[in-house]
Order: C-alpha cells, then structure tokens, then sequence
C-alpha cells in the first residue's frame, strides 16, 4: 500500500481530524488566563460576579467557538479571505469615524442593536492577515522596491490615520508595530528601515503640535513627572503604582485588594485590571501570569517556525506579536514605564470586541498549526 505524502494528506482531513491536530495545550493555557481574568472581574465588583464577570464569561465561550470554528478553515481560504477582511474592517473604521458612538471623548464604537463593536480591534487582525498574503508573494528583493513598500505601508497608514482620529492612540501603536514587524520579518532592508526611524525621531515634534489631543499630551507630561497633578491628570497612574505597591511580595490575597474596593483604582474592570491583579497576588503571581503569556508567546513562534508556508510564518508571528504587544503596553502602562494609551491586557480586561478578536487571532493561529504541511506557491500572493 503506497502511503501518500503528509502535504497531500493534510488537504483531505476531515473536521474531527483537524480537532485533533488542534494544539490543545496552547488552548488550556488560554483559558486558564481567562479564568484568571473572571477571578479578577468577580473581585473588582466586590465578590459579584454582575456586572462584568458573568457577560466576560459568556463572551469567553463564544470566543472559544469561534477559535475552534476558524482553527479547522483552511489556511488557503483564509489567504483568500485576508483582503476582503482587511477592506471590511477599513469601511467599518471610516463608518466610525463619520457615525461612531463617543465615548469618553472617543469615537471607537458602531452600535449594532445590543451590540458595540470597536472596528480597531478588528483592524489589528485583518492588517495581519492582508499584509501576511501581500508578502507571501514577494521576494526579500522584491520587498524592498519602492513600489511593494509603497502599497505595504499605505496598507498599515491608512486605518493607522482613521484610528488615531478617533481617537485611539495605543490601538494605532499595535497596528504601526504590527506592520513594521512583519515587514521587517519579511526581510525588509536595513538601508529602508534606518531611513524609516530616523523620519519617525523627527516627526515627533510634529505629531506632538499637530496630532496628538490635549488628554494625549496631558499623559505624556504626566508620565514624566505624575507627582505634579496627583489629584488630577497623574491621579491614574500614581493610584496603579500604590495598588501594584501595596501587593508586595505574594499579594493581599484574593478579594483582599483596596485600591479597587475603595474605587481608588480607575478604570479597575478594563485598562487597570492588572493592577487590581498585582495588589491580591503580588509580585510572585504577577511574574507567575507573565510567565503563562510567554508560554503561550512560545508556543505562537513555535507554530510560525513550524509552518511550510511564507503565509503561514507571517501570520503566526504577526498575530503572535499582536498578542505580545497587548501585554507589552498594557503592562508598561499600569506600571508608570509608558504613558497611559487605553490598551487593555488580553483575556484579563472586561471587553467583548477585544475578547472576540484576540479569540479570532487564536484561532487563525491554530489554523496555520492545524494545516502547517500546507505548501501554497508564493505566484500571483500564493492564489491557487
């Protein structure tokens, strides 16, 4: 009996084949974070789990549908799917730009019946998916022809602009740093990328007179010396570090932190909640949750090195990245390293568009997992 070529396998498996192939270890590591991010949201409403635990729950389980639904799709058809993925989510950030519901000062929701939807965080998936198809095509040479760079960065500029003028700045650093990355992955040359960073030192100037809000500002200033508005702009910041402060070593223990109870802590369901975290668990359970995301980083650069597709590398590493610099900024932010820019820590903070769209990512990452035999020709963006 003639075996035939595991490539050649892998396009006739069936669903319960490709459940199998699924890499479930990843996926108990992701709801063990999750879990750990229903304890919190059940501590910050002071042992309830209304208001935000049990919605978080919910949207967690839908998520995990959605992971499992994406992982078995073809990689091939998600390939074909990157561009109209990419120019649905531009056409939902202009709509939010022209109608979007403001709140707290930013235009970042489309109401839809019950739902909100905050079409940013789609974006970060969908410029990961289209760039990764438009860089399959090309080769390390053809990468660094004005034209191909050209196209790739007005793919990453354009819902850039329309999310800063939302705006949204900490969502507009994850989409600049996912483009750069993957087109540094690529192989983008040195003689584009040094040029590149020296424009941004000198625009920044620029950006501070003529882009940036004056709250943006405001948090930059008080980034640099929080202690001279503690009351006011730095109150956020200086009321993080003394909950991270006060959890010590190992923690006040669950349901024992104040900060949060006494509504000291801003925004403790969302952006904050690491806080929140650090103050019951200290720094031992802190490195300890850091840890399970490296882990599960691992495991994404893993699946990038273990796919035979140039799609598949690229989107593995650009989601994983994506996923990194989540906790990269979320956690620099609370802990006073960055300014605050409203980034929320992934499967911790209470958010039904950041929790479907991270679950979404996951689940493209198990795709390129479950089909990483694959082999698609890099002719014509690898259309076959």
């Amino acid at each position: 009996m003639t075996t035939r070529p595991y490539a050649a396998m892998r396009r006739t498996l069936s669903v319960v084949d490709k459940l199998y192939e699924i890499n479930w270890g990843m996926v108990l590591l992701i709801t063990i974070v999750a879990c750990i991010g229903f304890a919190m949201l059940y501590s910050v409403a002071g042992g309830s789990f209304s208001p935000w635990a049990t919605p978080q729950i919910f949207r967690f389980l839908a998520g995990f549908a959605i992971l499992v639904a994406v992982s078995v799709v073809d990689i091939r058809t998600w390939l074909s799917l990157a561009y109209p993925a990419y120019g649905t989510s531009l056409v939902l950030l202009i709509v939010v730009v022209i109608a979007g519901h403001v709140g707290k000062g930013a235009e970042r929701w489309i109401t839809l019946g019950p739902l909100g939807l905050q079409p940013s965080e789609l974006m970060k998936i969908s410029l990961v998916l289209a760039l990764a198809r438009f860089l399959h095509g090309k080769s390390v040479e053809d990468i660094s022809k004005p034209l191909n760079l050209g196209l790739a960065l007005a793919m990453i500029g354009i819902p850039a602009v329309f999310v800063v003028l939302q705006p949204n700045l900490g969502t507009t650093l994850i989409i600049l740093a996912d483009g750069a990355s993957l087109l540094f992955l690529a192989g983008l040359s040195w003689w584009w990328i040094a040029p590149a960073i020296t424009a941004v030192a000198i625009a920044i100037p620029t950006a501070w007179r003529f882009v940036l809000h004056d709250y943006q500002k405001r948090r930059v200033l008080t980034f640099l010396d929080p202690e001279s508005d503690a009351l006011g702009a730095g109150w956020n910041i200086t009321q993080a570090k003394i909950a991270i402060g006060s959890g010590g070593t190992t923690g006040k223990g669950f349901l024992g932190g104040t900060q949060s109870k006494l509504n000291f802590l801003p925004e403790k369901h969302t952006d904050f909640i690491f806080t929140n975290f650090a103050e019951e668990f200290g720094f031992v359970g802190s490195i300890a949750l850091l840890i399970l995301f490296a882990v599960i980083i691992g495991y994404g650069v893993q699946i990038a090195g273990s796919a035979r597709s140039q799609f598949g590398r690229l989107l593995a590493m650009g989601l994983t990245l994506n996923f990194f610099f989540y906790i990269m900024i979320n956690a620099s932010m609370v802990m006073g390293l960055i300014p605050v820019v409203g980034i929320p820590m992934p499967l911790i903070s209470y958010g039904g568009s950041a929790m479907f769209s991270v679950m979404f990512g996951f689940g493209l990452l198990m795709s390129v997992h479950v089909h990483r035999q694959v082999e698609i020709p890099r002719h014509s963006g690898g259309i076959i």
